[in-house]
């Protein structure tokens, strides 16, 4: 289609200064010639001063023609031609039928020129010229320029749009069908034919549009083996966990030895919890589900994670610097406090027994922000993005209280973005990691 396109447009730019040139050829000789109306005037002048030159009445022909000069603002004469060949040479007839002192009234008349030509009425003997520059009145040419700007400028212009819009819509028609297309393939409708809404179109764009739907099948049955696969991960690893978990809680009232017992079972709830984060991720990273119809109270939801905190770890202490209530819309509870609950832990677990994990809440102009700084190492500089990949774990020395999976940190993130915020981490100066969660606040309300 590009070469047929650049061959109409080649084609059509020639054509259109062929046009152009031969509608000003036209316009131009077209306005050239002095009106009949102004002709017939120039021809009364003469007849009525051939009639004088007749009567021999030099006098009135004289008064008559400064009449004619005055009332014209303009040169009149009369003039005779007689003309003597030399060196033997002789007058030729045509010549002397077509000898003229100016230029006859049907003649054309140049535009170009700025002085208005000398017109010439030749008398019935032959001899004698009625002389007179054209008036300006007369002039041939007066909306010549207004003509030019018109074919030279506008018309282009209009040709050229038309010619534009025809080529635009022809391209952007199907463009725009594979942008809706596009849309709802982010969507998730995977099912979309471009192809077929393209008509008998055979070009460059009807490539594109078979190479779209053969990409948007491709990503369909990609997205839904993973999603089956999710589906059946989720069931197949729930299941032994299940199972295990009982024959745990048979072991232990069948009086077996405890300690490896309560190992084991603190292995199956990080698995079951490796298992839950991870498929929540997987969810919010394929399904990208609306999380923001909710409207919660930030202060409440920390509360009651905090409360849980401390019940879980009850050797650390935890400080919140919260108003009495921070209303905040277009959230979701299970997501928000799903990622809080994970920072959450993830300062505690990173604090030394007996110290202090600090969690803020405060508005800053249009924007909640949670500060929740621990008293653990801190994170070298060059992992602080590290940390929020699926699966990064930072190797330590020590053996931390809770041992995650780097699973808990990567899907608070997806969580946060989920509801509209951003998530940071950076290092305190006094030692330890500070998270801090910022949330566009469609609506304050803080007593």
């Amino acid at each position: 289609m590009l070469w047929k396109l650049s061959v109409i447009i080649v084609a059509g730019t020639v054509l259109l200064f062929w046009l152009i040139h031969w509608l000003m050829m036209q316009t131009e000789q077209h306005m050239s010639f002095i009106d009949e109306t102004y002709q017939q005037e120039l021809l009364d002048y003469a007849r009525q001063a051939e009639t004088l030159y007749q009567r021999g009445d030099m006098a009135a022909l004289n008064t008559w023609l400064l009449q004619v000069q005055e009332q014209e603002q303009t040169w009149v004469a009369l003039a005779k031609s007689d003309i003597q060949p030399l060196a033997g040479s002789f007058l030729s007839k045509q010549f002397k039928d077509g000898f003229r002192l100016g230029r006859n009234i049907e003649w054309k008349i140049h535009l170009y020129f700025k002085q208005n030509p000398i017109m010439d009425v030749t008398f019935a003997d032959g001899n004698t010229h009625f002389l007179i520059t054209l008036p300006q009145r007369m002039r041939p040419g007066t909306y010549w320029f207004q003509a030019s700007l018109l074919l030279q400028i506008a018309l282009p212009m209009v040709l050229m749009a038309l010619l534009s819009f025809v080529i635009y819509r022809h391209v952007m028609s199907p463009l725009r069908q594979l942008e809706r297309a596009t849309h709802q393939l982010s969507d998730g409708q995977f099912d979309v034919h471009l192809r077929d809404k393209l008509g008998d179109r055979q070009d460059e764009i009807a490539v594109i549009a078979e190479t779209f739907d053969k990409m948007a099948q491709r990503i369909g049955n990609l997205i839904q083996t993973q999603r089956h696969l999710t589906s059946d991960l989720s069931h197949e690893l729930r299941t032994p966990l299940t199972r295990i978990e009982l024959a745990l809680s048979w072991a232990e009232q069948s009086g077996v030895n405890q300690q490896p017992i309560q190992r084991i079972r603190e292995d199956c709830h990080q698995m079951r919890d490796l298992v839950e984060d991870t498929l929540t991720l997987a969810w919010i990273e394929n399904e990208q589900p609306d999380l923001q119809s909710e409207e919660l109270d930030l202060s409440d939801l920390i509360d009651s994670i905090v409360d849980n905190a401390r019940f879980e770890f009850p050797e650390h202490q935890l400080v919140t610097e919260l108003p009495e209530h921070a209303q905040l819309r277009h959230s979701s509870i299970r997501a928000l406090g799903h990622a809080l609950e994970n920072i959450i832990r993830n300062a505690l677990s990173h604090t030394p027994k007996g110290g202090q994990v600090t969690i803020c809440l405060f508005k800053e102009d249009a924007h909640y922000q949670i500060q929740i700084d621990d008293q653990g190492s801190g994170v070298a500089d060059k992992h602080l993005e590290d940390i929020f990949k699926p699966f990064f774990r930072i190797a330590r020395s020590s053996q931390p209280l809770y041992q995650g999976f780097g699973v808990g940190l990567s899907l608070a993130k997806r969580q946060v973005q989920a509801v509209g915020g951003v998530l940071q981490a950076t290092n305190l100066n006094t030692g330890g990691l500070r998270m801090t969660i910022t949330l566009p606040v469609a609506s304050l309300s803080l007593c």
